[in-house]
């Protein structure tokens, strides 16, 4: 058998075209480029599925991408469109004349029903291949069947909703549990709830939906032919297997809300809208007599689940006296309608056809057509052709419609990703508000499209609707890029004149009080806007040009604070003589350049505020940048003007630590000149070394000078270590502070005994007191009345310098003796010394035959040897190896002189004779082999290499050679 269901592009046997739900409307439009690059496709494509059926086909339903049709009488044939070369071939088992009345498929494509016209009712499950008939169903001719989305599943239906054509409404509920032999049946209950009556009695339910709202409420919507009934209710919690009783069972005493229209086509059919999968239906309409009837559902009402309804009349040709419409279907904005030889698809926003698509007579007349609500898919079918319908893009033209209906908000919500025909739509609303004189609506509109700028302006300037205007100068501001800045000055200014003109004209005016409050309110938005921030900035001058030339120095200020231009804020304060304002304002902004540039304006006006300024900046300040501004402050020396410079200079040194020379400078002079009980104490406290001192010395000395604070050039003289010039200085002031500059040197006793001999001098010569300068001589003792005597005139008696005298004497006898001592002393010391030297001549060592050399441990008597009293022995040789690497260079010299010379002389002669003719010649030649021999024994065995001195100051070298380093260290890998 041939494949049921080809690719879409294989099996196209045909297409119907449908263009826009709305004729096309052109536009003016700016901004954007109309190209149509490809054709179109259209919304509704129409495609025969490659399939000969082998009997007529009686019943074709589809869900959940499953279709089921049956095939003659007794052949039912199901399809898993997703496996379409896969088709499931199921024998109904009737024997009898029943015709298939109507099947109907649940939402999940599981459970399949099939009315018979013999009133019997098939079960079909789709995981299974068995026709179970329901046996409590029979004798009722089913016409509709109202699902349960909401509990419905592949094992169970849940509770359902089952119409006759008697006018009953049943509820039932299968299982797809076949179980054994006497398993349960599939229909688990199957009981009555209500009957639709029409005005001659019951009338067959052509239509049940079951659907439950977002709140919880429950509503079934049944038609007849003429009437449209609602149930509504809420269901008890927990009632869920109680099913649809408790909703019916308020409708016993009176009858539901129904719609009722004359005419009668026999029968009538309702379509939903769902958008979703399991979502509630947002959309009706409702096939009968006199039309369609169309509208919105809304769960959330309490009286009618139907809103905005209207009944779209038939096309012409349409109806219960021509052609008559067999079967409708709902999308999201078209319905369409089945006739015996065409589908027709109205505009359910216009209600005008949109597609006439007729079929060929060779397939028969058109039976039914249903829609897969989880595909958006429509099919259709003859005794002989399965047709599809593929819906595409259904909304894309939508937005015309709406516009033309001056729907703008739905218009923008359907053309929300096309630029160019938002654009279009914002154009329409905009020309609409502004011809309703609704200008700031239009204004908002405009700002958002593409039309000229130029254009949009002077419209809103004609019609002297400055508010408006502005607000799309403001909007147009806030889209702009960051490389637009010419627009955005341009902007920016024209904004602000506008709201300054608006301003001006308002003020002074009483009764526009409030208005001018709320234009004055919007102005200050605009300036501090963080949208505008950036253009403001840039275009700041020209602002604040247009603010002075209106004369507006309240929002001058107010801008400059928001652009942060503090400079100007103080500037405008200072000349409006408002000192205090501009310090506060430099106080919560704490800049310094700014405090650096008015400072010497304010320090003239509030001296003591701006100090106090300073110094809560602290080190936020330069203090040196500020010494200009106090210089000029301080210059006419009035006690308030001193002290305020003083006050602040003292902070930076005492507080913030100052070190700059330049500070400690200035408080100098300024002490010198305001307070000089100070200025010593300064001096002092900076100490007496001059390197730790951080003012000028010779700065410091001048100005003491200048001013006459002596005491403090005494300190300075000190401090340079000019102790001569300090106590020549300290005599004109105090003889106690000379003798303290006196007492100064402690290392030079000369310089000590000089500067004494002065303040000795000046005792006697000038104050003439005797017992004064011999006060002076006890208190240092390097003086001696030898000294002071030359000091006194002649006619002083020597009575007066007997005790001195005396003293002097007993001082020397003193002296005298200790001298007889140290020399007794240095006797004793002599005479043990020679002792000792008698002694070291008789000591000897005893070496044995095994000793060996301490450094190379080879036997010590086979070569000349060394030997110490600590012990240690050591071959010549070796010794010498030993010691000359720790001989300074000098020494190593002199070494190498003396084993040269050592080596040049003549070996010793034997007998006693030619010796001593030998010492004789080589005393007029040079110094003996024996001399040689001992200055290299000085050199080498001076001490042991070992014990001595040698091996402490060879402590810190190292092991090994820092040359040889990498070579021992190679050696050892």
């Amino acid at each position: 058998m041939a494949s049921i269901l080809d690719e879409y592009e294989n099996s196209l046997s045909r297409s119907a075209v449908l263009q826009p739900g709305c004729p096309s409307v052109g536009i003016p439009h700016s901004g954007y480029v109309n190209a149509q690059l490809e054709k179109e496709v259209p919304i509704f494509t129409k495609q025969r599925i490659d399939f000969t059926p082998s009997e007529r086909i009686t019943s074709l339903v589809v869900s959940s991408n499953q279709l089921c049709m049956t095939l003659g009488k007794d052949t039912l044939l199901r399809i898993d469109l997703g496996k379409a070369n896969e088709p499931n071939h199921v024998e109904l088992g009737r024997k009898d004349d029943a015709k298939v009345h109507k099947m109907f498929l649940d939402h999940t494509g599981s459970h399949l029903l099939i009315a018979l016209s013999s009133t019997e009712v098939l079960y079909v499950n789709r995981n299974g291949q068995k026709v179970r008939p329901l046996a409590r169903w029979k004798g009722q001719l089913v016409e509709s069947v109202g699902w349960n989305k909401a509990l419905g599943t592949e094992s169970s239906t849940g509770p359902i909703l089952v119409g006759t054509a008697q006018g009953h409404i049943f509820e039932a509920e299968l299982s797809a549990s076949e179980g054994g032999l006497f398993g349960p049946a599939p229909d688990l209950y199957f009981r009555p709830l209500y009957v639709l009556n029409e005005e001659g009695g019951p009338a067959p339910v052509c239509s049940l939906e079951a659907e439950r709202g977002p709140d919880g409420r429950s509503f079934v919507i049944a038609t007849t032919r003429q009437r449209l009934f609602q149930f509504i209710g809420r269901a008890a919690e927990g009632a869920e297997a109680q099913g649809f009783s408790g909703l019916f069972a308020a409708y016993t005493d009176h009858p539901p809300p129904f719609r009722e229209f004359p005419s009668n086509l026999g029968y009538s059919e309702l379509a939903f809208y769902t958008p979703k999968l399991r979502s509630a239906p947002r959309a009706f309409a409702w096939m009968m007599g006199d039309g369609v009837l169309y509208g919105a559902l809304d769960c959330g009402r309490p009286d009618s689940l139907l809103s905005e309804e209207r009944v779209w009349e038939y096309p012409e040709g349409v109806g219960p006296g021509a052609s008559p419409p067999l079967a409708i279907v709902l999308t999201q904005f078209h319905f369409l309608l089945l006739l015996a030889d065409r589908v027709e698809a109205v505009c359910t926003l216009t209600g005008q056809v949109v597609l006439r698509d007729h079929f060929l007579e060779k397939f028969g007349p058109l039976k039914h057509m249903v829609k897969d609500s989880s595909t958006g898919q429509l099919w259709a079918y003859t005794e002989r052709a399965v047709f599809r319908y593929h819906v595409q893009r259904e909304a894309r033209d939508v937005w015309r419609t709406y516009l033309d209906m001056n729907r703008f908000d739905l218009a923008k919500e359907y053309c929300r990703e096309r630029p160019d025909c938002l654009d279009t739509v914002l154009a329409r609303e905009a020309d609409f508000c502004f011809r309703q004189r609704r200008y700031l609506e239009s204004a908002r509109c405009y700002a958002l499209t593409q039309s000229y700028f130029e254009e949009i302006a002077l419209k809103f300037l004609e019609a002297r609707q400055e508010e408006a205007l502005a607000e799309f100068l403001q909007r147009k501001l806030a889209s702009l890029k960051p490389a637009e800045r010419t627009q955005a000055t341009l902007l920016t200014t024209w904004l602000t004149e506008l709201y300054l003109s608006r301003l001006g004209a308002l003020q002074g005016n009483p009764e526009a009080l409030t208005l001018y409050r709320e234009t004055k309110e919007c102005f200050r938005t605009f300036l501090s806007s963080p949208r505008h921030k950036e253009w403001l900035f840039a275009s700041r001058a020209s602002i604040h040009e247009l603010l002075a030339s209106h004369g507006d120095t309240e929002h001058m200020v107010y801008f400059a604070v928001i652009m942060q231009d503090y400079e100007r804020v103080v500037a405008y304060h200072c000349q409006h003589e408002a000192y205090e304002e501009a310090l506060a304002v430099l106080a919560r902004h704490r800049d310094p350049q700014l405090f650096y540039k008015f400072s010497p304006i304010l320090i003239r006006h509030i001296p003591r505020q701006l100090v106090d300024a300073w110094i809560e900046m602290g080190s936020r300040l330069d203090a040196r940048q500020l010494i200009p501004a106090l210089v000029n402050y301080s210059q006419g020396g009035e006690v308030q003007q001193v002290s305020q410079a003083i006050r602040y200079m003292e902070f930076c040194v005492n507080v913030l630590g100052e070190t700059e020379q330049a500070i400690h400078n200035y408080l100098l002079s300024l002490y010198a000149r305001g307070r000089p009980d100070s200025l010593l104490a300064y001096l002092e406290q900076a100490g007496a070394s001059p390197h730790r001192v951080h003012y000028d010395l010779k700065y410091a000395l001048r100005l003491c000078a200048e001013h006459g604070h002596h005491r403090a050039c005494v300190h300075v003289y000190k401090v340079l270590e000019l102790y001569e010039e300090a106590v020549d200085l300290a005599l004109q002031v105090d003889v106690d502070l000379a003798k303290q500059c006196a007492d100064l040197p402690e290392e030079d006793e000369e310089l000590r005994k000089k500067l004494w001999l002065k303040i000795a001098r000046h005792v006697v010569q000038e104050e003439e007191d005797v017992q004064t300068a011999m006060a002076c001589l006890a208190s240092c003792p390097l003086l001696k009345i030898e000294d002071v005597l030359p000091f006194f005139p002649d006619f002083v008696t020597i009575d007066h310098f007997k005790e001195a005298i005396c003293s002097s004497l007993k001082a020397y006898n003193h002296h005298i003796q200790e001298l007889q001592r140290e020399m007794e002393e240095a006797t004793a010391s002599a005479q043990r010394i020679r002792r000792d030297l008698q002694e070291l001549r008789g000591r000897y060592g005893t070496v044995e035959p095994q000793d060996k050399c301490a450094t190379c441990d080879f036997p010590l008597l086979n070569r000349p040897f060394y030997l110490f009293l600590c012990g240690h022995m050591f071959h010549a040789d070796c010794l010498l190896q030993a010691v000359r690497p720790g001989l300074p260079a000098y020494k190593q010299a002199r070494l190498e002189e003396l084993q040269r010379k050592l080596g040049a002389a003549p070996p010793p002669a034997k007998g006693s004779a030619r010796a001593k003719e030998a010492e004789g010649g080589a005393a007029t030649a040079g110094p003996s082999r024996e001399q040689l021999k001992a200055d290299l024994d000085e050199l080498v065995a001076a001490e042991c290499v070992y014990c001595g001195e040698l091996m402490i100051r060879s402590i810190d070298r190292p092991f090994i050679d820092p040359q040889r380093y990498e070579e021992e260290q190679l050696s050892w890998l």
